[in-house]
C-alpha cells in the first residue's frame, strides 16, 4: 500500500512578480537555450532551482526566497486539482485532470511504486545532490493509478492558472487509491533520488510531489518516442523487413499489425520498409536490436523524416502508439523498458507548487 496524503505546499507569492515569469517545463525537458532566456526573464524562475550552476546555489537560492517572503508555505495541508488543457505531438486538443499529492518515497521492492524505464546513475545523483541542498521539490513527479478520484473542479476561479495549466486547493478523498500500485510515467530520476535521501535521513524517510492521473482520464494520453539512427551505414539499405510502396501504405499496414508482437515502420532513403518482431515484444525492444551507437529519439514523426531525408540520419523507425496497460503490465512483472519508451505529454510544470522532502 502507498502511502498518499496532502501536504503543506510551499508557493510562489505575488512579491516575486507574475506566474508566468516563474514557472518552468520540468528539468529534463529544458534547452540549453531555453535555460538562458528563464534565467534572465526572472530572477526567481524556479530553473534556477531545477538546473543550478551548482546544487549549493540552488541550496542558498531556495533558502533565500523563503526567508525574504518571495515563496511562503500554505498554513494547512490539501491536496490539489490540476487541469492541464493541452494540444498533443498528433495536432489534437485534450484536457488532463489529476490530483497533486504527497506520496511516501519507498523502494520499489515495497511494490506500491512500480518503475516502467531505465535511469541513469549519474542523472540519480544529479538530481540527489539538490535534494540534499535544497530539501524539496520544484515539481512534481507522473504517476497513473487505475481508480478514480474526484478531479473535477471547483465552480470558483482557480488559485492559479498559467500557460493553460489551472490549479485548485480542494480536499480529494485519496482513499480509493486503497492497495492500488502507481506506475511511475515520468519522473523515474527524481523519484529514486528521493528513496536514495530516505535512506540517508533515517526512519522518517522522504516523500515525494506527484501529479496522480488515472488511467481512465480522458486526457490521458502516451505518444510514441521515434527512433532515429545516425553515422550508421549498416542500417541505410532495406532488408529486414518487407518493402513499401510509400510512407502512407507503411503506415496503412502497421495500424492493422496486433499490439501482441513487435512492428515499426523503417524509413530510409533507400525505401520503407513495414519490420515485425516477436510475440510478446515491445516495439522499442525490436529497435534496441540495432544497439544505442548513433541513436537519437524524437516525439515529432516529421522530424525523424526530415532527418533522413536531409542526409543527417540513416534510419528512423517510426513507432505505434504505446498502450498505459501494456506499460502496467511490463512494471508488474519487474522488468523495465528502454529509456523514452513512452511520452506522456504534457510534462506538469515546475514552479506551480513547492514540496518539502520532510514533513
Amino acid at each position: 500500500m502507498v502511502d498518499v496524503q496532502p501536504f503543506r505546499a510551499v508557493r510562489y507569492s505575488g512579491a516575486a512578480g507574475p506566474l508566468r515569469d516563474l514557472v518552468a517545463p520540468p528539468y529534463d525537458a529544458v534547452s540549453d537555450a531555453e535555460r538562458t532566456f528563464l534565467y534572465t526573464r526572472s530572477p526567481y524562475n524556479v530553473v534556477h532551482l531545477t538546473l543550478p550552476d551548482t546544487a549549493e546555489d540552488a541550496g542558498r537560492l531556495y533558502g533565500d526566497w523563503l526567508a525574504t517572503g518571495v515563496l511562503e508555505r500554505e498554513a494547512d495541508p490539501s491536496t490539489w486539482v490540476l487541469v492541464e488543457d493541452f494540444v498533443g505531438p498528433d495536432g489534437v486538443p485534450r484536457e488532463r485532470h489529476g490530483v497533486v499529492a504527497s506520496v511516501s518515497a519507498q523502494p520499489y521492492s515495497a511494490a506500491g511504486v512500480l518503475p516502467h524505464e531505465r535511469t541513469h546513475p549519474h542523472i540519480r545523483e544529479e538530481r540527489l545532490r539538490l535534494l540534499r541542498a535544497t530539501g524539496a521539490q520544484p515539481e512534481p513527479i507522473f504517476l497513473l493509478h487505475e481508480g478514480r478520484l474526484v478531479t473535477a473542479p471547483p465552480e470558483r476561479a482557480p488559485d492559479a492558472e498559467v500557460d493553460g495549466s489551472r490549479l485548485w486547493r480542494m480536499d480529494v478523498d485519496l482513499s480509493p487509491l486503497g492497495d492500488e500500485q502507481l506506475l511511475v510515467a515520468d519522473g523515474h530520476h527524481r523519484y529514486e533520488s528521493a528513496v536514495e535521501l530516505g535512506e540517508e535521513v533515517g526512519a522518517s524517510g522522504t516523500r515525494v510531489m506527484a501529479l496522480l492521473v488515472s488511467t481512465e482520464d480522458p486526457g490521458l494520453h502516451v505518444y510514441p518516442t521515434h527512433r532515429v539512427f545516425s553515422g550508421r551505414p549498416d542500417l541505410a539499405e532495406p532488408g529486414e523487413g518487407e518493402l513499401c510502396a510509400s510512407l502512407e501504405e507503411a503506415h496503412e499496414r502497421l495500424g492493422g499489425e496486433p499490439y501482441d508482437r513487435s512492428a515499426a515502420i523503417v524509413y530510409r532513403r533507400a525505401g520503407v520498409e513495414l519490420v515485425r518482431g516477436t510475440e510478446g515484444e515491445l516495439d522499442v525492444e525490436l529497435v534496441d536490436r540495432h544497439g544505442l551507437r548513433g541513436l537519437g529519439y524524437t516525439s515529432q514523426r516529421e522530424e525523424a523524416i526530415v532527418a533522413v531525408d536531409e542526409g543527417r540520419a540513416d534510419a528512423a523507425f517510426l513507432l505505434r502508439e504505446p498502450r498505459v496497460a501494456d506499460v502496467f503490465a511490463v512494471a508488474r512483472r519487474g522488468a523495465r523498458m528502454p529509456q523514452k519508451s513512452t511520452y506522456f505529454f504534457p510534462k506538469p510544470l515546475s514552479g506551480l507548487l513547492f514540496h518539502p522532502v520532510r514533513p
